[in-house]
């Protein structure tokens, strides 16, 4: 079960960039989430950091799909999503906390990716789960802007919780995690595959997948990066998606094509680094 919801992690999570014009980029991760609409039919909801898409200028920013071909050969095809329409945000943001979700029409491989609704935790996973410190969590995203390779498939960090208590969340909305987190991991999911039944509620079935945030920042004291991040719960990934069903919300733009067979495109080769 945890290489199961590794793997699937991995291929639910994407870059997001956007050229500033001037040589630099700003940089950051994102993953997918299956949220149907309240009538049932499929949704594909982007979920990554406010922060991320707020410090993008422009109306559209590229995301990096990737498709395996013939011959099981992976290929990275960035295409561009719009983010803005006359100005205005197409995300929707959580009223308080540092994330946003926005429905995106991905290609049929990555909507098919998107992890279901249900592996997110709620406000009494942690509990209900024994959920404390020490425990091991993994992070998925691309740190300075780097992919693990040219598939530009994200970059896995292992790092354990960091701070105590972790609930209830409303007095403790995000927790630390004792990870090298960099620029770039911003806006990815952070899960957990070990430790889900010694909370004495604990059910006696085999533990769910558990996505238990997203990296929102990282920790500096006095200039120096401490390789500590911040995760809020993912509990606020539901409340925001939530949103999604209470609020219209401006219609995104339909994906573009498939760009048939292209160069590689590497994050990895070198580039300006990404803004902070």
């Amino acid at each position: 079960m945890a290489v199961d919801l590794t793997i699937q992690m991995i291929n639910a999570t994407v870059q997001i960039d956007q050229s500033l014009g001037n040589g630099t980029r700003t940089v950051g991760s994102g993953f997918l989430v299956q949220a149907p609409r309240p009538d049932g039919t499929p949704r594909t909801v982007l979920i990554t950091a406010e922060h991320l898409l707020r410090k993008m200028p422009f109306a559209e920013a590229r995301i990096g799909w990737r498709f395996q071909e013939g011959g099981g050969e992976w290929r990275l095809k960035p295409q561009t999503i719009q983010i803005r329409a006359n100005g205005q945000p197409l995300w929707l943001k959580h009223p308080d906390r540092d994330v946003v979700a926005m429905e995106i029409q991905a290609p049929p491989e990555f909507a098919r990716a998107a992890i279901p609704l249900s592996w997110l935790a709620d406000e009494t996973s942690m509990d209900r789960y024994g959920i404390g410190p020490g425990d091991e969590m993994m992070v998925l995203g691309y740190p300075e802007g780097f992919a693990a390779n040219q598939a530009g498939f994200p970059i896995l960090r292992v790092g354990r919780v960091a701070s105590y208590p972790l609930s209830p969340i409303r007095s403790f909305p995000t927790f630390l995690i004792d990870a090298r987190v960099s620029a770039g991991n911003s806006g990815g999911p952070v899960f957990t595959t070990v430790g889900l039944r010694r909370g004495p509620q604990a059910p006696t079935e085999d533990p769910p997948q558990l996505v238990t945030g997203v990296l929102t920042q990282q920790m500096w004291v006095n200039g120096a990066k401490l390789d500590v991040g911040f995760v809020t719960h993912a509990s606020f990934i539901r409340e925001t998606i939530a949103m999604l069903d209470r609020r219209p919300a401006p219609q995104p733009a339909p994906a573009p094509p498939d760009p048939g067979p292209q160069p590689d495109v590497s994050p990895t080769a070198a580039a300006p680094p990404p803004t902070r």
